[in-house]
């Protein structure tokens, strides 16, 4: 990891800049695909299972058959872990339930907002190097406290043709109710287009690779909402003098397994903190299956010595992590100073584990400096908000010569007239 002392605020921007990877080929390569996907459907998506996958799938639906040879594969020690993190995960999205209230605006004149569920929603499931079960529970859990009518989940299978059985695990606790084996470009054309055996979705969530992310950019252009644009995942820790080193250490190296493309970023207001941490991070990435992915990304991360913790929830705030930890002994005070993040982990014992698995928070959230104007992902996300408004005739009179007023120096006489009828009406 690259160590930064006391810049000056003149190059945070530098400091807060992402890497960035070379993507002048991806656009044209995801655009071919799937154009294919949109014109082929099934054909084309298995095609491609067996070019990127390598597997050969007579048909894309997992059956019956299949969730219960899962349910059966897995330990009830997992089972049970999976059912501990659905139900907090529930219970904290279910408090997030919309009761809108009708307020009268004026005498007469009432309006309202109704809270409706997405009909349809499409979930993306990596599998690569890790099968993200997790994933399903964030995504599956808050559409189904929603009320979503059908909720597709995508997931690319093993060589042997068969999806993790953890993911088909969660997805049966969550209540997914479709699933399918296709992973990368080809699963989010197949929702965005439907095909002939997956159906058309109106709004795709889930993380992935950069070809992933492209391509969910991409089909919502014109076909599809995306949850939210996204990058390679990251976290920021602000430690202090009484951080605990080997807790902000296995913070740092927690997220850099994820993904040679992951940064990890330590704010420190302690320079001997910051060499303790430096030396743990050393024993601990020795001791780690994931160490060469880990390397990879930690020679894309920074530690950074600052001279308070003011400075330090600055650059945190410039730098707009999707995981920010406050492992400082102020953490209550700095956590009101939290302009820009996704998730906040508060003190030395709140891991960034717990809110990726079991804490009841979401995990998916905006990266790559996003989180300056996204949030992560909520009930809200599988909900649309329709207002409704009624007048009386005592409405009428109270904004009608308002209305004709404003539409009129807008010179939008149509408009105006759609007020004026109804005016002369009430006023016979």
């Amino acid at each position: 990891m690259k160590i930064i002392k006391y810049p000056a605020r003149e190059i945070w921007s530098e400091i807060v800049r992402r890497p960035q990877m070379d993507t002048s080929e991806l656009g044209a390569i995801v655009s071919g695909v799937l154009d294919d996907v949109r014109k082929n459907g099934d054909a084309a998506v298995k095609r491609y299972e067996e070019r990127f996958d390598h597997v050969n799938l007579d048909t894309l639906a997992v059956s019956e058959a299949e969730m219960e040879e899962a349910w059966e594969r897995i330990d009830d020690e997992l089972k049970d872990a999976i059912t501990l993190a659905h139900h907090n995960i529930y219970q904290f999205h279910a408090a997030q339930k919309f009761c809108g209230q009708p307020i009268e605006t004026m005498p007469g004149v009432t309006c309202w907002q109704k809270s409706v569920a997405i009909e349809r929603v499409g979930l993306y499931i990596p599998g690569g190097t890790a099968p993200l079960f997790s994933t399903v529970l964030m995504l599956a859990t808050p559409a189904q406290i929603a009320g979503c009518e059908e909720i597709v989940l995508c997931t690319p299978p093993g060589r042997d043709g068969k999806v993790h059985p953890a993911i088909l695990v969660a997805a049966r606790i969550a209540g997914v109710n479709q699933i399918f084996k296709a992973g990368g470009v080809q699963a989010i054309g197949a929702m965005a287009y439907g095909t002939e055996t997956v159906p058309k979705v109106y709004k795709i969530f889930g993380p992935g690779n950069q070809f992933v992310m492209a391509a969910k950019q991409q089909v919502s252009l014109h076909d599809v909402a995306i949850d939210m644009p996204a990058g390679p995942s990251e976290v920021c820790v602000i430690a202090d003098a009484e951080s605990n080193p080997a807790f902000v250490a296995a913070d740092l190296l927690s997220q850099a397994e994820h993904g040679p493309d992951s940064q990890v970023v330590l704010i420190a207001t302690d320079e001997q903190l910051l060499q303790r941490v430096c030396d743990e991070v050393e024993q601990q990435l020795a001791l780690l299956p994931r160490q060469e992915i880990a390397k990879k990304a930690l020679a894309n991360s920074l530690m950074i010595l600052v001279t308070n913790t003011e400075e330090a929830m600055a650059l945190s705030n410039a730098y707009a992590p999707e995981h920010l930890i406050i492992a400082t002994a102020d953490y209550e005070a700095l956590a009101t100073k939290v302009v820009n993040a996704g998730s906040v982990f508060l003190g030395k014992y709140a891991c960034e584990s717990a809110g990726d698995y079991a804490s009841g928070t979401n995990h998916t959230l905006p990266t790559h400096g996003y989180a300056l104007a996204y949030n992560g992902v909520n009930l809200d996300s599988y909900q649309r908000k329709i207002t409704f408004q009624h007048l009386t005739e005592e409405g009428v009179r109270g904004i009608g010569k308002a209305v004709e007023i404003m539409a009129a120096n807008e010179q939008l006489d149509a408009h105006k007239n759609a007020m004026t009828v109804r005016l002369k009406e009430i006023n016979r």
